[in-house]
């Protein structure tokens, strides 16, 4: 299953935030990677450049590479409403994602580890597919069988007030996506506009 596996605090300076959840050490060492980190002269980015970084770093924070970042924003481009915005939604409603923000893995790819593994059900169907994409209604769930590694539900947190579109109960380890969220709710930092302009090109 194609994902990213190079070093991320490299990600991490290149963007200068922790994207990947791993901002350990930017505080240490937030120059960007290079040879001569903060003594080489850097040229202003161009408008190119701009909207080409902006889609790397929604890639890098949703863990999603570029065909399939592709089709996502194809299919949000072709829903009713502004694209950007729709394509934040989709990136969302991603299964992987949607278990990460209700607090049952720490991170992404640890999330997108518990759906490969098939220990997340949707609709009480074991799905193990991390870009499965949710609807409003959907019921996410731990698998019985998984309820009892500690390994898994010791990691299990309570549901964070600020994700309104998510409702999560982590004493029954069951959690409703309520509906797509409005940008303003998403605390990415994303100019979804600057990826819209780059695949207008």
């Amino acid at each position: 299953m194609a994902r990213y596996n190079g070093p991320k605090t490299k990600i991490s300076r290149i963007f200068g935030e922790p994207i990947l959840g791993n901002g350990k050490w930017l505080g240490k060492n937030s120059n960007p990677p290079g040879q001569h980190g903060e003594k080489r002269k850097r040229k202003t980015l161009g408008e190119y450049a701009l909207q080409l970084r902006e889609k790397q770093k929604a890639k890098y924070t949703y863990g999603v590479l570029e065909k399939q970042f592709r089709k996502t924003f194809e299919e949000a481009a072709r829903r009713k409403g502004v694209t950007g915005e729709n394509l934040i939604k989709l990136l969302e409603a991603r299964l992987d994602n949607t278990v990460f923000r209700m607090g049952i893995a720490p991170s992404r790819p640890a999330a997108r580890q518990l759906v490969s593994h098939k220990h997340i059900e949707v609709n009480g169907e074991v799905v193990n597919v991390p870009s499965f994409q949710l609807t409003p209604g959907d019921v996410v769930t731990i698998k019985d069988g998984s309820k009892d590694r500690t390994s898994i539900t010791s990691v299990v947190r309570a549901k964070n007030p600020k994700f309104s579109w998510l409702d999560w109960n982590e004493t029954e380890f069951k959690g409703t996506f309520i509906t797509y969220p409005e940008r303003e709710s998403v605390p990415e930092n994303i100019k979804e506009q600057l990826i819209v302009e780059l695949y207008s090109k």
